[in-house]
């Protein structure tokens, strides 16, 4: 599977996004893995859980409702080492993208609107143009569309060269909806295996675009999706943990450590991190 491959059943599969950087320049060369909790069993509905807002979108004038989730009506149960918020009841990443299904314009709703002209005439000529309306009616976002509004606002990011934080943090999102899906899997089914492998290499992927946009935010950008330096260096420690960059990892978690501004709550994350990512690279060099 291709990146972005969804977004044929839009009619956007002749998009030229494959041959494009996705942060434009060239990139510059936790814990132990986690062990998937058991599929969750919930007694609540998720459909009770969001609501129909409505939205008028900037690139066509089209109204439209998105699904969102209701403010104050689940708490996070467990937070992953990359800062992923786990919730019992639902997953709330599926429900992150407002995506346009006349134009195919899709954001993240803290991103909705807001865009320039280039933007704006961008998203028309290459998105909204080519792309094939799809609607659909369930009460709640399956993986399957969530994945969808995420490829497609990924490749609106893409076309309206939105800043690499934007751009870094869809991927990051990403790999945490692919990681919430695979842990909703059935482990009866035929396809789980497979299907659980290919969402692994998925997520990793994602998870390296992630940190290559982080990388190249934290040198040219002053905001970053909100999130303070320490914040910032404790998420990118974590990312290479995941996919293997251990110095990185060890470098950033010394940056706070031993600064000056950093709260001694994320200090004490970041030691506590910096010993399971010390431990990984030994036993990953006793291995070699």
């Amino acid at each position: 599977m291709g990146f972005l491959d969804g977004l044929k059943k839009f009619g956007l599969g002749a998009l030229d996004l494959e041959e494009e950087e996705l942060f434009e320049e060239p990139k510059k060369k936790v814990e132990p893995k986690k062990q998937e909790p058991p599929k969750p069993v919930s007694t609540i509905d998720e459909s009770t859980l969001v609501y129909d807002r409505k939205y008028t979108c900037p690139i066509c004038e089209a109204p439209f409702v998105a699904k969102t989730l209701k403010s104050g009506k689940v708490r996070m149960s467990r937070q992953d080492v990359d800062l992923r918020p786990v919730y019992k009841e639902i997953d709330p990443i599926k429900y992150d993208i407002v995506s346009c299904p006349e134009c195919g314009y899709s954001v993240l709703a803290k991103h909705f609107g807001n865009l320039t002209k280039f933007q704006t005439d961008a998203v028309r000529g290459k998105i909204s143009e080519n792309y094939k309306r799809k609607e659909y009616k369930d009460p709640i976002y399956s993986y399957e569309e969530a994945r969808i509004r995420y490829e497609l606002a990924i490749a609106t990011a893409m076309v309206k060269k939105s800043k690499f934080s934007e751009k870094a943090y869809l991927c990051l999102k990403m790999a945490w909806l692919i990681r919430g899906e695979t842990e909703h899997l059935d482990p009866e089914s035929p396809e789980y295996e497979e299907k659980k492998k290919s969402n692994q290499e998925e997520e990793k992927e994602f998870l390296k675009k992630a940190l290559d946009g982080f990388e190249l935010a934290r040198m040219k950008e002053a905001q970053i999706e909100g999130m303070d330096e320490a914040t910032l260096d404790y998420l990118m420690a974590a990312l290479g943990l995941e996919i293997g960059n251990y110095d990185l990892s060890v470098k950033l978690l010394g940056n706070i450590i031993g600064s000056r501004t950093a709260n001694s709550r994320i200090k004490d994350k970041a030691r506590d991190l910096k010993d399971v990512v010390l431990q990984k690279a030994k036993e990953e060099k006793e291995k070699s």
